[in-house]
């Protein structure tokens, strides 16, 4: 293990999905019982409007409602994460400035999605929030959807301008880029999903993004806290995404209708809508899905 000073602690970070009623109304109840649950009995480090969470999705007022109703569900020591997503820097810069006045101060952003961003357009773009909100604390969310996945010696450059970049997370099981952010940005914490965590967490400090392991949130906490290789956990992991990637085969693509399908384990009354245009699965799928879990990931 390579024992190195971070700016963010490494822990269980999850996702809150929003459940929609067909006319596209958030289903405030049901949402807020759903956030008290995981905070309760998976983590208390939770965000809001990742991908997952169509952040990518909602209008101005439904960020404001969801960002209320979350941030009310949450217990008094937890600390909220909400994600920012917009082709619209000024749109970015606009909703954390009101949900700073919230008193919300850590953030997870994207880059702008509509074309890949330079080198001098990523130092902008950092510059411009990170710059603007000295008291905030920021996660880049690092994926192939904004067409520039960043490198280790880009984080290196943006995490010595800017000391409130805290930390990133990234899926996919890419090693390599892993080791090499880890080593030239090592004052950045990473979370990665289970499949990269298991393969770096021996050799460097890092946390978990809850992805699929959430089916089940004590096994999901076990496998947060094992360290070297858990042979059994991971085939079994690498099981259950064979089979959901199967049985949901082209009913829908986006981040979100998987993690409403994890969700839905836990709160069987969760609806599976996205947001018009991206298509969710059906209730007969999750079924599919659910009994198709081994024993041992049942809840």
């Amino acid at each position: 293990m390579i024992d190195l000073p971070k700016r963010f602690p490494a822990v269980m970070l999850a996702t809150c999905p929003l459940p929609w009623t067909a006319a596209g109304q958030l289903e405030v109840d049901l949402f807020q019982r759903s956030v008290e649950r995981q905070a309760r009995e998976l983590t208390a480090s939770l965000y809001l409007f990742g991908t997952a969470g169509e952040g990518y999705a909602v209008t101005g007022a439904q960020f404001r409602q969801a960002v209320i109703a979350f941030q009310e569900a949450l217990p008094a020591e937890a600390e909220p994460m909400v994600g920012v997503i917009s082709l619209s820097l000024a749109t970015m810069i606009e909703r954390i400035e009101w949900t700073q006045a919230r008193g919300i101060r850590d953030f997870q952003i994207s880059l702008p999605a509509w074309g890949a961003l330079t080198d001098r357009e990523v130092a902008s773009f950092f510059a411009e929030i990170c710059g603007r909100f000295p008291d905030c604390r920021f996660l880049h969310y690092n994926l192939a959807r904004t067409k520039r996945v960043l490198t280790g010696d880009d984080y290196a450059r943006v995490a010595a301008a800017h000391p409130n970049l805290v930390a990133i997370k990234m899926g996919g099981e890419d090693t390599a880029a892993f080791e090499a952010i880890l080593t030239r940005a090592p004052a950045l914490q990473c979370f990665f999903t289970e499949f990269g965590y298991a393969a770096m967490r021996s050799r460097f400090e890092c946390g978990l993004l809850v992805s699929i392991s959430s089916v089940h949130w004590q096994n999901s906490r076990r496998f947060f806290a094992a360290r070297g290789a858990d042979r059994t956990m991971i085939e079994e992991l690498r099981a259950i995404h064979g089979r959901l990637m199967a049985i949901v085969g082209h009913e829908a693509h986006m981040d979100g209708a998987y993690d409403k399908l994890f969700v839905k384990v836990h709160e069987p009354d969760f609806p599976l809508r996205l947001l018009p245009p991206y298509a969710s699965t059906s209730d007969a799928t999750f079924r599919s899905f659910r009994d198709s879990l081994p024993v041992a990931w049942r809840t």
